[in-house]
């Protein structure tokens, strides 16, 4: 499993803040104990207002790079800021993201050209989030085709499929395994990705709902996720469930995990 830290984000109200008040051990901190817990890359996501995006972006990457040596996933729903603070950069990392709507395409995929830089690419358009599987499929298409031409395959691609909210599409998760075996089809060393908390807004207990979310998606083949790599509990679930498909041998990998604290042991009842 890829995994992409998500705590850096300035949506989250003490990170918010942190990124107004300019507190580089807050950031600093987040930033190592994320890249110690296993994540592969750390999200980086100012969410500010869009003249100030650009200088909070810059100033985060610069905090997260003296902190840590985990390469950026640097984020932003405009792909002007990326390629503003793309140079930045000390060494390739993720780019979040690409998709059919309207010039990210041509605005972000250049950057990467001759460069060993990845991406996600979100299946939508300017129409919005698709709802059928073949607009999707289709929609990935045209982005990895694109993507080709600045010499980037499949296998750099972190291919999002917009996974929405079970609590407003009860076939939710349903759809997502159709879509995962539909883009497979096409592209096989696509990496499948998502934004795990997405299944469980707006239901109580999300945390669980995550997790199993998590264990299933993993058996349907998403290989990617943007998460919290520091919650003990989630890494067991990934752990525990590569090693129950068999794609862990002799348990090896969740065994180490374990003896490293990787994971929590089970907590005794008193």
């Amino acid at each position: 499993m890829i995994i992409i830290g998500e705590k850096i984000n300035g949506t989250i109200p003490l990170v918010k803040d942190a990124i107004e008040k300019r507190d580089s051990a807050f950031i600093a901190n987040l930033a190592i104990t994320q890249a110690e817990a296993g994540a592969d890359y750390l999200d980086v996501c100012a969410s500010t207002a869009p003249e100030l995006e650009i200088e909070a972006l810059k100033w985060l990457m610069d905090v997260v790079q003296e902190a840590t040596e985990t390469p950026l996933c640097i984020d932003s729903p405009n792909p002007r800021v990326i390629e503003a603070v793309f140079k930045y950069a000390k060494q390739p990392g993720l780019l979040n993201s690409i998709s059919g709507e309207g010039d990210k395409c041509d605005v972000l995929l250049p950057l990467l050209a001759g460069t060993a830089w990845e991406i996600v690419g979100l299946t939508c358009d300017d129409h919005g989030i698709p709802k059928d599987v073949e607009t999707k499929v289709k929609i990935t298409e045209i982005m990895v085709e694109k993507a080709a031409k600045y010499g980037i395959a499949p296998d750099r691609i972190h291919l999002d499929p917009c996974l929405l909210a079970l609590a407003t599409d009860n076939e939710s998760f349903i759809n997502f395994m159709a879509e995962i075996r539909a883009i497979r089809a096409v592209y096989p060393d696509i990496h499948i990705t998502s934004g795990l908390s997405n299944i469980s807004f707006g239901l109580p207990g999300r945390a669980q709902v995550n997790r199993t979310f998590m264990a299933l998606a993993i058996q349907a083949g998403m290989d990617s996720a943007v998460m919290d790599p520091t919650n003990k509990d989630m890494m067991a679930t990934i752990f525990a469930t590569n090693a129950l498909l068999g794609q862990d041998r002799n348990c090896r990998r969740y065994s180490k995990a374990f003896r490293a604290g990787i994971i929590s042991p089970n907590k005794k009842k008193v």
